[in-house]
């Protein structure tokens, strides 16, 4: 645990030098020489994250090429293949710290919002199929005082569908189940503001 919990320090302290190299215009993040790579990866965390331009993992955690297992679909959701990467790299590099990080400002939390209080027709079967995975994690704040509150309920949508996320790698696979339970695995939910550059933990 306290190797786990030393790789989510090295995360914040990252994400604490991207932030302030936003003001100061210094190196985003040191690259590790092509050569050192080519033979094996060891990368220290997975993440699963939003394909959303704005928020490529590696940037915002001022990592180095090799670093990060990084797997990006929008809406950070969590399908069959999200969850085979997941124990691939579990499997194949030995990493033990997964990461699912959502952000402010998500398109694919804005769609399904939009797309429960005023459905359309015609709808991509396959953009809904993204909003249908979305659905779970938000639609019971649209029973509450939040649906009056825009900002609120969109903030709120994106940690919900965070921590489903992350349930759904505890819980959907017997691999990482394993894993979190008998082999030191541990998966956290994780927020970008792309307003600051600050990533906030959710947990842990």
């Amino acid at each position: 645990m306290q190797e786990i919990n030393a790789m989510i320090q090295r995360l914040q302290d990252g994400n604490a030098e991207f932030v302030a190299s936003l003001s100061n215009g210094e190196t985003l993040a040191e690259r590790a020489p092509p050569a050192e790579l080519v033979q094996e990866q060891k990368p220290f965390a997975i993440i699963l994250g939003c394909s959303d331009a704005r928020v490529p993992a590696e940037i915002v955690f001022n990592q180095a090429i090799g670093d990060l297992f990084v797997i990006r679909v929008a809406g950070n959701i969590v399908a069959r293949s999200q969850i085979g990467s997941v124990e691939f790299a579990a499997s194949a590099f030995g990493t033990r710290l997964v990461v699912v990080l959502g952000h402010t400002k998500c398109g694919a939390i804005g769609a399904t919002l939009s797309e429960l209080q005023q459905p359309t027709e015609n709808q991509s079967p396959n953009l809904r199929s993204i909003v249908d995975r979305v659905r779970p994690s938000v639609a019971e704040l649209l029973e509450t005082d939040l649906r009056h509150d825009h900002d609120a309920l969109a903030a709120a949508a994106v940690r919900a569908n965070v921590r489903r996320s992350v349930d759904q790698l505890r819980h959907g696979s017997d691999i990482l189940e394993d894993m979190v339970q008998s082999d030191g695995m541990k998966i956290v939910g994780a927020e970008y503001s792309v307003e600051t550059g600050r990533v906030s933990f959710l947990e842990g």
